[in-house]
């Protein structure tokens, strides 16, 4: 329905399914293509609307299916091997029917870009064609989410062990009043508490004790104890 004309559109077959899948072709893409193939870059806009595709927009049409043919056989090998057909193209929607009225139709939309310049394809398939390998699509979709979740970890896993952060330890601590405060002056001397072990921590959080001194005359921390998080108190 919100289609302009003209807008290419493909009847295909994919054997061993039953039934007929639609690849669409915005006519923006059409001309985007055609004017990069002749050596444009797409920026000027072509009017289109109203008139026919010609022989030659066909023709190019024609080698983007194959392409696009080619790409979908491999993306569908791993999950369920089919073979695309060409049968022919339409312009008026009313004779490129692929389905019943009431039947539910799968649609994916793919966006091309070319510089900044993009158009869209569109496939649909009515679900009648797919249901009878719904059990294949759906262990194959598990599997690969699987995949992508480990691909995710590890990917994650290795960014954090190369990520910088702040250790700080605490020497030690002292207790004045705020009376104290307000009358110092420079010079004026405040006792520490400083224990033999200290923790230190990553953003607020222990993650080790150590003991602390000087070594090739800078403070140093000496790691006694990592602390797993049963051992943080």
């Amino acid at each position: 329905r919100n289609l302009v004309v003209p807008t290419n559109l493909n009847l295909v077959h994919m054997k061993p399914l039953r039934g007929t899948a639609l690849m669409v072709f915005d006519p923006g893409l059409v001309f985007l293509l055609v004017d990069n193939l002749f050596g444009g870059d797409g920026r000027f806009h072509t009017r289109v609307e109203g008139r026919d595709f010609t022989q030659t927009e066909q023709r190019i049409i024609l080698r983007i299916l194959d392409i696009v043919f080619e790409a979908y056989t491999k993306s569908w090998e791993p999950v369920f091997p089919v073979e695309f057909e060409y049968i022919r193209s339409e312009m008026n929607t009313q004779f490129a029917n692929i389905a019943t009225p009431n039947e539910v139709v799968v649609s994916s939309t793919f966006t091309v870009e070319l510089g900044s310049v993009s158009g869209q394809i569109h496939f649909c398939m009515p679900y009648s064609m797919i249901e009878p390998i719904r059990d294949a699509l759906t262990s194959s979709l598990q599997g690969e989410a699987l995949e992508v979740d480990k691909r995710w970890i590890r990917l994650m896993t290795q960014q954090i062990q190369i990520a910088e952060v702040e250790l700080v330890a605490t020497l030690g601590h002292g207790r004045v009043s705020f009376d104290d405060i307000l009358n110092m002056k420079v010079g004026d001397i405040i006792p520490l508490t400083v224990p033999e072990q200290i923790q230190a921590t990553v953003d607020g959080v222990p993650v080790m004790d150590c003991t602390y001194g000087i070594l090739n005359g800078q403070y140093a921390l000496k790691v006694e104890k990592l602390l797993a998080n049963a051992d943080i108190k």
